[in-house]
């Protein structure tokens, strides 16, 4: 077997274990997960996650992936709580801590400490016999029969099956909130990601020119049009109705069936009824109309009348793609 094909089975075999320990997790979203559910939903507290090693980690992205998506969440490392971090917990705050065995030294220190403070406790677990199981409200089995690491001693696939359950848990509380696309862009504004939740096509096309021609305008003026605009394209009106669009492309077309260019007109090589956008859709949007039409430049109406052109180099230079 040479190196490649050896490499290539080890990633496979450790791919192939942690999905088979994904999968396995369906048999665990049971009563106390629905419960767990309700109690979040119905809190008028914060969710304080916590864990020691790995777990930690995974503890850490739980608490970003609930902040971004509606259920306000803080961030505990078992080892500090116990050294004045238990002071960021109110009344109403629920815990959720991770921990695969579940009878680590610092958990045994810590449940203690919060059951004395009387907040609902769920174990994110990887034993159900564990010290943390026995002692927590609610239970969020997330075991696997073993770690992907051929000694079975690495956390690989029970720090996956956290992170799953863990995204379970937060997508269940996202949509049972009715959080919305626009809520979720109130939390992503910054980046590629918000800008695809908040920009709009009104954001962008003010920028550009404004090329247009009237139907009867000979083939120098669409020319000097699409060339002085340098979008591509040029709209072509009927008085202020908008009646179709001329792209280079159809330029091209036209110089290849040798009709005399003198004798053409703007209506006679216009492609009629052509794609139109309002003002204000998400760009998002208009690249998915440009994407599935194959085309690189839409026009833009606003109320019904031509406002201009979003081209696809306006999307790209705002990083969308």
């Amino acid at each position: 077997m040479s190196t490649y094909e050896k490499i290539r089975e080890i990633a496979l075999r450790t791919i192939n274990e942690e999905a088979a320990a994904i999968g396995n997790l369906i048999n665990y979203i049971d009563g106390d997960f629905h419960a767990c559910v309700e109690l979040i939903l119905n809190s008028g507290g914060r969710v304080i996650v916590t864990g020691i090693g790995k777990s930690a980690n995974i503890a850490a992205k739980m608490v970003s992936t609930f902040n971004s998506t509606g259920t306000p969440a803080s961030f505990m490392h078992a080892a500090d709580a116990i050294h004045g971090d238990l002071g960021m917990i109110r009344n109403g705050d629920i815990i959720i801590c991770l921990s695969k065995s579940g009878d680590t030294p610092e958990i045994k220190v810590l449940v203690p400490l919060l059951k004395l403070m009387g907040n609902k406790l769920i174990g994110l677990v990887g034993n159900t016999n564990s010290y943390l199981a026995r002692n927590a409200d609610y239970i969020l089995n997330a075991s696997v029969d073993r770690e992907a690491c051929p000694n079975n001693l690495a956390p690989t696939a029970s720090t996956t099956a956290q992170l799953v359950m863990g995204d379970a848990l937060a997508v269940a509380l996202l949509e049972c909130r009715g959080f919305t696309r626009e809520d979720f862009a109130k939390y992503h504004p910054g980046g590629a990601l918000g800008k695809r939740l908040y920009l709009r096509v009104s954001d962008l096309y003010v920028n550009n020119e404004k090329p247009e021609v009237q139907v009867d305008d000979d083939m120098r003026s669409v020319l000097l049009e699409i060339s002085s605009k340098r979008l591509g394209a040029t709209a072509v009106l009927d008085g202020k109705k908008l009646v179709g669009i001329i792209t280079d492309g159809d330029v091209r077309r036209m110089l290849h069936r040798e009709i005399p260019v003198e004798k053409l007109t703007a209506k006679d090589i216009m492609t009629r009824d052509p794609l139109i956008i309002n003002t204000d859709i998400l760009i998002a949007d208009a690249l998915d109309i440009m994407r599935k039409n194959n085309i690189t430049q839409i026009l833009v109406l606003n109320n019904g009348e031509y406002a201009g052109v979003v081209h696809l180099h306006d999307i790209l230079k705002e990083g969308i793609i």
